[in-house]
Parts: C-alpha cells; structure tokens; sequence
C-alpha cells in the first residue's frame, strides 16, 4: 500500500555572488562605498531562498508526490516505511510499459492507494502456472522477485481489456494483487513510482 505523505521538503543552495569590478581606495571612503553592498546582501540571498522553495513546491505539487509504503508485497525492492517519490505527469505523455511500478487507487475501495508492478497491458494474454507467469504465451523473466519470494499459484488465461492493466507484487508468496481484486483501470492509477529518498539505505531509483 502507499499512502501520501503530508509534507514535503524544499532544499535551497547557497548563491556565491560575484564582487564588482573594479577596486575602490581612499580608507573611509571605500568602505562606504562597500556598505550599500553589503547591506543588500541578505535581501539578495532571502529573495534566492524564497524563489527556490516556490519552485520546489511547484515541481512536487505538479509533478511528484511523497509516499510513504505500506505493507512487504513489493519486497526486496521496497521496504515497509519506505518514503519515495512517486510521477504524476508522466503518464500523460507516454503510455503506461510492462515493468512500471504503478501507485493507484485500490479498486475495491479508491480511499486505499496500492503499489504494484505492471505485469500486462492492454491486450495482453497472461496466465500463471505454479508460479511462472506468461504473457503472450511467453515465459516472462522476473529478475525483480527472488526465489524465496516465488510462490505456486496458477491462474487461467485472461485478456487484459482495453483501458485496464493486470499487477503484481513482487513479494509472491503474500502479496494482494490483481489474482485477487482483478484488472485495474487506467482511471485509478495516478502515478509512477520513481525514487526512494528515505531510508538512505534503500535510496536509488525504483526498477
């Protein structure tokens, strides 16, 4: 499960400002001739400051959310408490690939949030025999579940209807996914998993 984080963090970075060219002597006079300048300094680094956090919170409000994951169907990957950033835009310029890690509203109740990988797509054949999944009547290769996550499950041939898309959790054995509540529609998901930024030792982009 993946639920959205209530506050984000905007990182701002130091501006080094260049001196003016030229020099100025004359003891008193120089210095007055610098106070201006340094007097505007913390105006100019506050004015940096604050255009920086707009643009951060911009760039999370309109293009990437924190979550925070729930539960271990998504295991090795993805850990419980794992917080990540998740895209909200890009699939409105490219079409949703087997392999994504997906965030989407759970079918059966659209307050819960999943997060699952694409298995299948539009059109596709898939079918599960003791474990092995096909797509297409062809064994697809999962480098992402381990064997100790495997499990034996089967399950008939499905075509993945027009609009919809076939999950998996990568933790076989325990994870609720699309063997279980069905197909999910392309109306319900609203993100791509991209990058785990907390805990550091799991921080790297999501595959």
């Amino acid at each position: 499960m993946a639920v959205p984080e209530q506050n984000s963090e905007a990182l701002s970075s130091p501006v080094q400002t260049d001196s003016a060219p030229g020099s100025v002597s004359g003891g008193a006079a120089a210095n007055d001739a610098l106070l201006p300048r340094r007097r505007s300094l913390p105006l100019v680094w506050l004015r940096d400051v604050l255009i920086s956090v707009a643009i951060s919170v911009l760039i999370i409000t309109f293009f990437y959310q924190p979550v925070r994951v729930e539960g271990t169907s998504m295991l090795p990957r993805l850990e419980n408490h794992d917080r990540l950033f998740i895209n909200k835009f890009v699939y409105h310029f490219e079409a949703i690939q087997r392999g994504d890690v997906i965030v989407f509203h759970y079918p059966r109740d659209p307050r819960l949030s999943y997060i699952k990988r694409v298995i299948a797509i539009p059109g596709d054949r898939v079918e599960i025999e003791n474990g092995q999944v096909y797509v297409n009547d062809e064994p697809l290769n999962e480098p992402y579940v381990p064997e100790q996550y495997r499990d034996t499950r089967s399950m008939q041939p499905e075509i993945v209807q027009p609009g919809e898309y076939f999950v998996l959790g990568d933790h076989r054995s325990i994870a609720s996914d699309s063997r279980d509540f069905g197909l999910v529609p392309r109306r319900l998901i609203y993100g791509k998993a991209e990058f785990v930024y907390w805990p550091r030792r799991d921080a790297g982009f999501v595959r």
